[in-house]
């Protein structure tokens, strides 16, 4: 394709998806979802912001060594040491891009900020060129541009071009923009600045007003050519556009669109669910593209339809997206070989035999409890052993509950806290409530538990639940997860990682929370 006919897709899931309330992940969560991400053939991957804290440098220099064919971008404020950071914590790519950013609405600048117009218009000049020491390939953002005022938005973005950079991203920060007005904005932009042939425009939106999608693609028909996304819409407050929803809306509207991406959209499905296994956060079913009901028909008129012809209530087809597609089912007579080459299929590489024979361990277990496993399984098994590694504080020993009607529910759970054992046994309104109520007797963590969640990893009796809980104290939040056949187990897993979580130290830094 052209550079006319591409769209370019900016995936920010690890560092804007990353912003959602609990949805942090470990330097080893973002790899995985990277390598997806790749497979998925992402044009960019936005890695994280480096400054933020060493956890997070880390993470944007191990994304950046393992990624070849995308390019790993990394996000910094318009600050030295910010823009120092990212091309520290980037050197070793293959591809690299910068992105940085300074507020240009009246009320950030003003309230926020607390700058002149002119001391932003230098600052971000100032910030392009400092990134320009790293590499060529240089973004700007205009933060809350789409409450901007058009002439100062104009000025600063052609001073930008002319100090170096070479894609523009025009951001709804608040969500507050609706189509026609956006679209026209990128328009106006394009031809008002004299240099915006220089530049790749692109945009970024916010679901505040549930027009992420709608906004960024009413910004591509007018002349927009990258878009920035995540992975089921995730982000903060209400999220991001979709990328599955963006590049199937534009593939499968092309009477429409003059453009389309090069992603291989077989692979979204799979990258959808490992995402959400990852982060805690389930898909709902009714999501388009991605949730469980996307392509089920209920309706009888509606079936007899799809029988006769397909696209009589079908606009794309399910394994285009991947949810019909060969996969290779393992069970408990299933090899190592098998094992390891499935998951390297998955993008899994195990770094010693070690980890290989520990994860292995793992998968017989499971195997013994469930007739089948399938790549669904895979992903949260290993997710599940990420989990474990983590667990340095708090370790599961042992756990017992007896449920019968009508008696009170009882549960007696065996926890090592910091090496030492120690027992408890509580009741509860039912055995859940109980092995809760277990672990808050040895731990006075002083948590409040906001969300309880299950669902089922795979069909059958014999499926894996995946319990996510969301645990908030003096108003950090964080997401624990846990999954097995049993569904108390589960829960209970998934309630120590929430509390080991919580014991962590935090120094990670908000990348809008800090006046430049």
């Amino acid at each position: 394709m052209s550079n006319s006919d591409q769209l370019i897709i900016f995936d920010t899931t690890l560092r804007d998806g990353e912003q959602s309330p609990g949805a942090s992940m470990t330097r080893d969560e973002k790899v995985r979802i990277a390598k997806a991400l790749e497979r998925m053939r992402v044009d960019i991957i936005e890695a994280g912001f480096p400054i933020a804290s060493k956890g997070d440098f880390e993470a944007v220099q191990a994304v950046a060594r393992t990624i070849k064919d995308s390019t790993v971008c990394g996000l910094a404020r318009a600050l030295d040491k910010d823009i120092d950071g990212v091309g520290e914590a980037l050197k070793d790519a293959n591809s690299a891009r910068i992105h940085t950013f300074i507020a240009t609405s009246p009320i950030h600048m003003e309230k926020k900020l607390r700058m002149s117009a002119d001391q932003v218009l230098e600052q971000a000049v100032h910030a392009v060129k400092r990134a320009g020491k790293y590499t060529d390939n240089i973004e700007f953002s205009p933060e809350d541009a789409g409450r901007s005022e058009p002439d100062f938005l104009c000025r600063v973005i052609e001073a930008v071009i002319d100090a170096g950079a070479t894609t523009i991203n025009i951001p709804d920060t608040v969500g507050y923009n609706v189509p026609e007005q956006f679209g026209l904005l990128i328009r106006d932009l394009l031809e008002r600045i004299p240099n915006s042939d220089k530049a790749v425009f692109s945009v970024h939106c916010h679901n505040d007003l549930g027009l992420a999608v709608a906004n960024s693609l009413a910004a591509v028909v007018h002349g927009a050519r990258q878009v920035e996304c995540t992975i089921n819409g995730l982000g903060e407050r209400a999220g991001n556009a979709a990328l599955e929803e963006v590049v199937m809306g534009v593939r499968t509207r092309r009477d429409v669109f003059t453009c389309d991406t090069r992603l291989d959209t077989s692979q979204i499905v799979t990258c959808s669910r490992l995402v959400s296994n990852i982060t805690g956060f389930p898909v709902q079913p009714n999501k388009a593209i991605v949730g469980i009901n996307a392509f089920a028909h209920e309706s009888g008129i509606h079936q007899d339809g799809v029988l006769k012809n397909r696209e009589t209530y079908e606009i794309m087809r399910a394994q285009d997206v991947g949810w019909i597609a060969n996969r290779m089912v393992l069970g408990k007579h299933s090899g190592r070989n098998a094992f390891r080459t499935r998951l390297e299929e998955l993008g899994v590489d195990f770094s010693s035999e070690e980890d290989l024979n520990s994860a292995f361990a793992s998968f017989k277990e499971l195997a013994d409890k469930k007739h089948e496993i399938f790549d669904e399984d895979l992903q949260a098994l290993l997710t599940e052993s990420s989990v474990e590694a983590e667990n340095d504080r708090i370790k599961l020993v042992s756990l017992k509950v007896c449920s019968e009607t009508g008696e009170t529910p009882e549960a007696t759970v065996i926890l090592s806290v910091d090496g030492e054992e120690k027992q408890a046994c509580a009741n509860g309104g039912g055995v859940v409530d109980a092995t809760y109520q277990a672990v808050n007797e040895m731990i006075d963590s002083g948590v409040d538990l906001q969300l309880y969640s299950v669902n089922n990893i795979t069909s059958g009796t014999d499926s894996q639940g995946e319990v996510t809980v969301r645990l908030e104290r003096a108003g950090r939040i964080v997401n624990g997860q846990g999954s097995d056949t049993d569904i108390v187990l589960a829960s209970l897993k998934a309630y120590i990682n929430g509390l080991n979580k919580m014991l962590y130290p935090v120094d990670r830094e908000h990348p809008q929370a800090a006046d430049v």
